[in-house]
């Protein structure tokens, strides 16, 4: 591992928490398409199995943020461990209700419960800002490393959720997905030393933290960025089955996110100055840019070639954002922020997911990338747009002289 983030895990317990953050993000990326794949096993219907997907993702959505905002206020040992066992009852409702042919409402009232799941990845890099508060260099390392985390989850989470629905039993993925966030979630919260001090009530006066203007213009331009990774997605598989390899689209997909990794990764050594919003204008124009290429790729290598490149933009755009959200949003509603960009990244998806496979059925999986490249026009459009709410001072929001001098240090470092 290289010497600066060998150097973040010094720190006591940040091995554990992240580790514990791992198990609990991998049904990020398994849930929905375990869900899928079951639901087109056991009945052969993707119009269902889609439809239950979006359930999903639209109930993460909107319960997420709140999820947050209770454990702000609560701390997160108190909320997420209820929470989690909610919804991975939820998830064995679903999957009885799948396997014995009960009515289809059933099926999504269960995916609603299914999706009040807490954003783990939030949690743990409210962890991280707690331990490195006021030193920018080690903060931006950390939140590269849980950007590589992310990618990583996303590169074998589908693999494992449609290898074992596939080759054990069709409600395989959706089950082993809940027993990684019943496991990562209740050891992550077991790690008390290392878990941020919920803050009082009497803290938490102005509302959501989404009032925040800096905040409204990530979530925003993070609502398109969504579109473009739900587009790629579903035009991916379908460009692969026209060209008779639609398995081939699992591993175009794990190479966008192995992009998105290695970029990550060289992300995290770099000892960067300037303004961060810059430095987040410019990735987010690089990834709508990135967008253009996949309308001229005619067969799957070139395919896959295209989406490496566009990968490289990704990591290093969302933690940048990460840092944007530190420095926009006040400390007692840091998590809540955090879960916010999270959630207009799923309404993006959701959003993207359906546009795309509109256009496919219409005009054939190559006419289907023109989603992805409109939705990374209107994310360029919307970063530049808000730029200068981000460029400028942001009001401290309650969070008192540390914060201020932690966003000095961000703009200088990171």
């Amino acid at each position: 591992m290289p010497s600066p983030y060998r150097a973040i895990f010094s720190a006591p317990g940040t091995k554990g928490f992240s580790a514990a953050g791992f198990l609990g993000r991998m049904p990020l990326s398994m849930m929905g398409i375990g869900v899928v794949t079951m639901i087109s096993q056991l009945t052969g219907r993707y119009g269902l199995a889609g439809a239950l997907s979006a359930t999903l993702a639209m109930s993460a959505a909107v319960c997420g943020p709140q999820v947050s905002r209770l454990v702000d206020r609560y701390g997160q040992r108190r909320v997420l461990r209820p929470v989690t066992l909610v919804a991975v009852a939820a998830v064995a409702g679903l999957l009885v209700c799948a396997q014995q042919g009960a009515p289809e409402w059933t099926l999504f009232v269960f995916s609603v419960g299914a999706g009040c799941v807490p954003s783990v990845g939030s949690m743990v890099r409210s962890r991280w800002a707690e331990i490195y508060r006021g030193s920018g260099r080690d903060l931006h390392t950390a939140y590269s490393w849980e950007s590589i985390v992310d990618e990583v989850c996303f590169i074998f989470g589908p693999i494992i959720s449609i290898g074992l629905s596939t080759a054990w039993f069709p409600e395989a993925g959706p089950l082993i997905a809940a027993a990684f966030l019943l496991v990562g979630v209740f050891w992550l919260t077991a790690q008390r030393a290392t878990e941020p001090m919920p803050h009082p009530k009497s803290q938490h006066t102005g509302g959501s933290a989404l009032r925040s203007r800096g905040l409204q213009v990530l979530v925003a331009t993070f609502v398109a960025t969504g579109a473009i990774f739900g587009g790629v997605d579903v035009v991916t598989v379908a460009f692969a089955e026209e060209r008779g390899h639609k398995a081939a689209a699992s591993l175009v997909l794990a190479v966008y996110a192995l992009g998105s990794c290695l970029a990550g990764a060289v992300f995290g050594l770099l000892h960067l100055k300037g303004n961060p919003a810059t430095r987040w204008l410019v990735g987010v124009g690089a990834m709508a840019v990135s967008m253009i290429p996949l309308l001229l790729a005619g067969n799957l290598p070139l395919l896959a070639v295209a989406l490496f490149v566009a990968g490289l933009a990704i990591a290093p755009t969302m933690v940048t954002t990460m840092a944007l959200v530190e420095a926009h949003v006040p400390r007692t509603k840091l998590t809540e922020g955090m879960t916010w960009t999270s959630t207009g990244l799923a309404v993006g998806v959701a959003l993207g997911s359906s546009a795309a496979g509109w256009v496919v059925d219409a005009a054939g999986a190559k006419a289907g990338y023109a989603v992805p490249v409109v939705a990374g026009a209107l994310a360029a459009a919307v970063a530049f747009l808000g730029y200068r709410r981000l460029a400028g001072p942001a009001a401290t929001g309650g969070r008192g002289e540390d914060d201020r001098d932690l966003r000095t240090d961000d703009e200088r470092v990171a």
